[in-house]
């Protein structure tokens, strides 16, 4: 049998038989849309590999980027009473952290009297005063401060 003669007798079965032609078509279809489903889910899967490899590199540069700007602030403050423009002698603070940066007490350094107290925030570029540092700035301008001399026995 030739290869035309192979396909004449299949076009005549399926003429003959419609029900069978159907069903070979919805099969086909069926298979097709198989097919399709599990390469677009494969596709889907490599998009989404990508996208976290690329997100994961982009997490890591910012949090460098971020590490950074923290260690060069740390650095900033610690150096920030040599620097020229700082509101009182490096001899007159003493470095708190947390919640200012320093406590300055002015002409303590030379043996005088103590002008007045300072409470020192010391920020890098433009960054914002904390809610905590704002709250501190605020009682500090509205005058609630107190010196308390606790002893102990």
């Amino acid at each position: 049998m030739t290869d035309e003669s192979v396909l004449r007798c299949l076009t005549h079965s399926l003429a003959a038989h419609p029900l069978l032609a159907a069903t070979l078509i919805v099969c086909a279809a069926a298979a097709l849309c198989a097919a399709a489903f599990f390469i677009g889910r494969a596709w889907g899967r490599l998009e989404a590999q990508k996208n976290q490899h690329a997100l994961i590199r982009q997490q890591r540069e910012d949090a460098v980027r971020r590490s950074r700007a923290v260690i060069g602030g740390q650095v900033s403050e610690q150096l920030a009473p040599f620097l020229p423009g700082f509101p009182c002698n490096a001899g007159d603070v003493r470095f708190i952290g947390k919640p200012v940066d320093f406590v300055g007490f002015v002409g303590i350094n030379a043996n005088a009297p103590v002008q007045e107290i300072l409470f020192i925030e010391v920020k890098t570029g433009a960054s914002p005063l904390s809610k905590r540092e704002q709250e501190i700035k605020e009682a500090v301008q509205k005058k609630r401060v107190r010196y308390i001399e606790y002893r102990i026995g």
